[in-house]
């Protein structure tokens, strides 16, 4: 699995700062994606079991959840790494174009975001929008987190 690259964010996820990993391989290729460069899944960086595990260990003490964009084509390597998160206390999301994603991935996550990009319908900010952002303990459909009154 190959990443593009990893950033601290603080909007993704409502509450939470998360460690936020951009994958590639994405195959949905939604017209309009701002992210492109991350169809193809042999460009980015290999991010190594080592690799992870030091970017948690850094942060452990500074972000509270670990965010995917993307990843869930390599659904048991993207399970491990849900796994490994748990074992620090993060919290943990997936952020995917798709509507359906495997029980195994979902088992792993506190929250996902679901839903192809949609240029017309926009993104979470919109009251129109196609995607969902939801919490999974209580199956709770967050949206309104994300757009202004």
């Amino acid at each position: 699995m190959n990443y593009s690259d990893f950033k601290i964010a603080l909007q993704e996820v409502p509450g939470e700062i998360s460690i936020c990993f951009t994958i590639h391989g994405c195959k949905l290729h939604c017209k309009g994606c701002h992210s492109a460069y991350l169809w193809n899944k042999d460009k980015g960086e290999k991010l190594t079991l080592k690799k992870y595990t030091s970017i948690l260990e850094k942060y452990k003490s500074l972000a509270s959840c670990v965010l995917f964009m993307g990843g869930e084509w390599f659904e048991n390597e993207l399970v491990n790494y849900f796994k490994i998160a748990k074992t620090f206390n993060y919290t943990t999301c997936l952020y995917t174009g798709q509507t359906q994603i495997s029980k195994n991935i979902l088992n792993q996550l506190t929250w996902i975001k679901t839903g192809p990009w949609i240029e017309a319908l926009g993104g979470l900010d919109s009251p129109k929008t196609n995607q969902e952002f939801k919490e999974l303990k209580t199956n709770k459909i967050l949206n309104h987190l994300f757009q202004k009154n």
